[in-house]
């Protein structure tokens, strides 16, 4: 496989070069299915391509749009869950329609069957086109906490002790039915991302440095899931100066 590796200066060198990357691409495939990350480090890229749709540099009328993960108990409404997240920073600044979108619906009673959805709709769309990914501090991706399987396709999953600590942020008005985190995740599968067309892994700021390390060590590591993008066809490895110092 091919491995990029950018080493930008800072945060805004990282989102200004990844979302140059991003606009290329959908220009290049304007009717591909995209999957991108929510969490802090893409805030400022999907900002940027935001503003370059609403200024006519890039078009997202034709592409297609997957959720990535969600939090499991969160409706898509509410102002934590990662697809909120999606709709503020992204879907509509840029004047994304919703029949564009696939989402998870987290609260459903039958996650399974929101698993067998987001597996029809990537099967449907040929796979990714492109997927923009973060990585946790335990090396996840998406909610592919570390020892999960590579041929994963979308699951339910139970949030390791480090994520669920993240992901008190996002429960921040008090328990939600009595909860001030989630327990479990829905998700794509790491065969899902890794097959994508170009798999692109973004990470700033020191916390993740032992999870990009672990990476650029050149082999796969199953208990840190970020290292499986050496088995992608086409990944590039985006991270800043503060990772590596």
């Amino acid at each position: 496989m091919a491995l990029s590796y950018t080493v930008a200066r800072d945060y805004d060198d990282l989102s200004r070069r990844t979302a140059a990357r991003i606009i290329e691409h959908i220009n290049n495939d304007p009717t591909g299915l995209y999957c991108f990350a929510g969490g802090d480090t893409p805030v400022g890229t999907l900002k940027l391509v935001a503003a370059a749709a609403r200024a006519g540099i890039v078009d997202m009328s034709r592409a297609s749009f997957v959720e990535l993960d969600e939090w499991v108990g969160l409706d898509p409404a509410d102002p934590g869950s990662c697809v909120s997240y999606l709709q503020r920073n992204l879907f509509e600044p840029a004047g994304i329609r919703p029949e564009q979108i696939h989402c998870f619906d987290a609260c459903a009673a039958d996650l399974a069957a929101e698993c067998d959805s987001a597996n029809t709709y990537v099967s449907a769309h040929g796979g990714m086109s492109l997927t923009l990914l973060g990585v946790g501090v335990n090396g996840h991706l998406g909610f592919n906490e570390p020892g999960s399987a590579l041929d994963a396709q979308a699951h339910v999953v139970e949030l390791t002790e480090s994520t669920r600590t993240v992901g008190t942020k996002y429960f921040d008005d008090a328990a939600r039915d009595g909860h001030t985190s989630a327990s479990r995740g829905i998700t794509l599968g790491l065969a899902q991302l890794l097959a994508a067309h170009e798999v692109i892994v973004q990470a700033s700021g020191p916390t993740k440095r032992d999870a990009i390390g672990r990476v650029l060590c050149g082999t796969y590591d199953p208990a840190w899931p970020v290292t499986s993008i050496w088995g992608a066809s086409a990944a590039a490895l985006m991270v800043d100066e503060a990772v590596l110092a």
